[in-house]
């Protein structure tokens, strides 16, 4: 029987020094990760580019599957973060407004750093971090059929649930596509147009 590995790390940090070790060592893992893919990478080399001893490292990540699992929780549990504060703030915007806010979010957050965010997203199966994508997905859908629910008037849409799905599964693939290529993400058409698709499926004109 194949002995599973384990990708949970051994203990989360409590003290302001045990917290700046574990952000060195993610971050570490994110520049040996894009480096040298998820093959290449090794616990030692992540504790030399942290400037930690192996043993330290050790404390805290079992192995670099418990690395890249953490690192990956970190970087959904970011961007979720700026995208559903940016929600909340504005819900309240004139929709064309509040659509145009959301999708620049969407694909700036994409920006930050493309090849890691490409890199994390092919090492989620392997380091069993699916629920946790799921989890987001709930949450996100969540928050943008409410908001299409309170707006619904204003809207050319029957069931907001609905189209919570289909905006959010679109404006994903849109920018997990536009992620591949890093030109295309800082191309201003690409917001224009998906804002253009965006008000045509909701029924808002252009603002």
């Amino acid at each position: 029987m194949q002995r599973q590995v384990r990708t949970t790390p051994r203990k989360h940090p409590r003290q302001e020094r045990s917290r700046a070790t574990v952000d060195a060592l993610l971050e570490a893992t994110a520049r040996v990760l894009v480096k040298r893919g998820f093959d290449g990478l090794t616990t030692n080399l992540v504790a030399d580019a942290a400037g930690v001893s192996i043993g330290s490292l050790y404390q805290y990540f079992p192995n670099k599957a418990a690395l890249v699992g953490a690192l990956i929780e970190k970087h959904v549990d970011d961007m979720m973060s700026l995208c559903l504060s940016e929600l909340a703030r504005v819900a309240q915007l004139p929709m064309a407004q509040a659509i145009r806010c959301m999708i620049e979010l969407m694909i700036r957050a994409h920006a930050v750093d493309p090849e890691l965010h490409r890199v994390l997203t092919e090492q989620v199966p392997r380091v069993g971090r699916m629920a946790k994508l799921l989890e987001v997905d709930a949450m996100c859908h969540r928050m943008v059929a409410a908001l299409l629910a309170a707006r619904k008037p204003e809207l050319a849409i029957e069931d907001p649930d609905i189209a919570a799905f289909v905006l959010v599964s679109a404006i994903e693939a849109i920018t997990h596509r536009a992620a591949l290529s890093p030109d295309l993400l800082g191309d201003p058409r690409l917001v224009e147009e998906t804002c253009a698709l965006v008000r045509r499926y909701l029924g808002v004109a252009d603002g």
